[in-house]
């Protein structure tokens, strides 16, 4: 009896230990399985931006479909190229070497004819001083003593030009090019010993000319039927700060925050008063917002390729992404066609084949049970996460099939940030919180410039003469 009471103590610690053991493994196996798939994250699969990458980049593997044309520029195509001026500066003749030393070189050279011209573009580099002087005269009608007056803006006994000034924004704001080096480069190539300050200042004034401008920008986005939104981390005097935008094809709205969520968001007065439809990459913070929603597909499919690459098992990902490649293409085809929207039989067709895969992934990925000893509810992960994003979000993931003003993906706010990393790339971070929104309110301008069709250098020299609003 004694010796049996011990043996039942025995397999009981024993049982005990194993199911510690297997709560252990599982544990374990769990936390190997996070760490693999955090490694093998990549711009590919993943949010991660390509600057994340490293050495180690991905294989390139468009997300695009095979159109069937040929490679390069399509027929009717129309190419620019060098235009040929038909009076040069400078032309110089070249002769047969053969003719070198010939007694008869000048008779030839006066019968010779052009047989082949080939043209130089090249630049010279000039800088123009213009003397302003205030003349004085002695009126002989009464006497009086006149003198002239300087134009307004010519305020100091020596001071730059706008269009130097314009061409050190343009530098530092469009070319990402540092002040420091600015400094260097203008002192080298040109001749001018601009010192950092002067370079700072010129950049806060061009930024203190276009508030107006921005303002107007800012109250024509929020009026917007569609717009993009997006935000992207950034370096301020070795802070973290968050770059928000609000942007759709015709204008650009770039702001500073140290908010990534809504409290950012709300900083920038656009998303409080918008009433359209917004097109994001599903960040929660903007479920905030009662306004109608968009998910940006390509996201969606980045993270499906993701779960088919880091979980083979898994086949409802690939079913998933050809669905929304197939109602892409329908929408495209359409659009070719002049149409403004689907047949309601088509649209519930890709209804119910969404409704099939998302069943099809719940069977896949089975709720599991807690392990003993484990109280709340099941942890989902992120798989089982993403089905359940998709199958509640369908409406907002089905939208640009639905409803041809909505683009496919959010391509327009990312391109729109995207010089804020080539910036922290080639020059760092901002030294100052002022000069990096500086920097954004001259980017917001001279990229809603630009998609007006104004070159970004003389939307800038209009911006330092005052006249900001003909570019809006």
């Amino acid at each position: 009896s004694e010796q049996i009471e011990q043996l039942t103590r025995i397999i009981s610690n024993l049982t005990q230990t194993i199911d510690d053991l297997k709560r252990m493994i599982a544990d374990q196996s769990e936390t190997i399985e996070k760490l693999q798939e955090q490694l093998n994250k990549n711009s590919r699969n993943s949010s991660m931006p390509p600057s994340s990458d490293g050495y180690k980049k991905p294989a390139p593997k468009s997300l695009r479909q095979k159109s069937g044309k040929k490679v390069g520029g399509q027929k009717g195509h129309k190419g620019q190229t060098l235009k040929i001026t038909t009076k040069p500066d400078t032309v110089i003749p070249h002769f047969p070497s053969a003719c070198s030393g010939c007694p008869q070189y000048e008779q030839c050279r006066k019968a010779a004819h052009k047989v082949e011209t080939r043209r130089v573009a090249d630049a010279s580099v000039e800088i123009r001083i213009t003397a302003h002087e205030a003349m004085e005269v002695c009126c002989p009608l009464c006497g009086a003593s006149l003198r002239g007056t300087f134009p307004e803006d010519v305020k100091a006994p020596i001071q730059y030009g706008k269009t130097l000034q314009a061409l050190v924004v343009a530098f530092n704001t469009v070319g990402a090019v540092s002040v420091s080096r600015i400094h260097d480069l203008f002192g080298n190539v040109f001749g001018i010993p601009l010192s950092t300050g002067t370079i700072h200042n010129m950049i806060h004034q061009c930024a203190e000319k276009i508030s107006d401008t921005m303002d107007a920008i800012r109250g024509h986005i929020k009026d917007l039927d569609v717009a993009h939104f997006d935000e992207t981390g950034g370096r301020v005097n070795g802070r973290l700060y968050w770059v928000h935008v609000a942007s759709n094809q015709d204008s650009t709205y770039l702001y500073l925050s140290n908010k990534r969520g809504q409290r950012g968001m709300e900083e920038g007065k656009v998303l409080p008063n918008f009433h359209g439809i917004a097109i994001h990459d599903c960040w929660p913070a903007y479920w905030k917002y009662d306004v109608k929603h968009g998910v940006c597909c390509a996201h969606l499919l980045r993270e499906l390729n993701g779960v088919e690459e880091n979980h083979p098992s898994q086949k409802w990902p690939k079913a998933f992404r050809n669905l929304l490649l197939k109602m892409k293409a329908a929408k495209d085809e359409a659009v070719l066609s002049g149409l403004d929207q689907l047949e309601a039989d088509v649209i519930e067709k890709f209804d119910r084949a969404y409704d099939r895969i998302i069943k099809k992934a719940y069977r896949e990925n089975p709720v599991q049970e807690n392990a003993s000893g484990r109280r709340g509810r099941p942890k989902r992960g992120k798989i089982l996460s993403l089905i359940d994003r998709l199958r509640d979000l369908k409406e907002s993931v089905c939208l640009f099939v639905k409803n041809f003003a909505v683009p496919f993906d959010n391509n327009q706010a990312e391109r729109d940030l995207r010089m804020i990393k080539v910036k922290a790339k080639v020059s760092g971070c901002f030294r100052t919180e002022e000069g990096a929104k500086d920097f954004l309110k001259i980017m917001s301008y001279t990229g809603t410039a630009k998609k007006q069709g104004v070159n970004p250098f003389h939307a800038i020299l209009l911006a330092l003469s005052g006249q900001a609003r003909a570019c809006w």
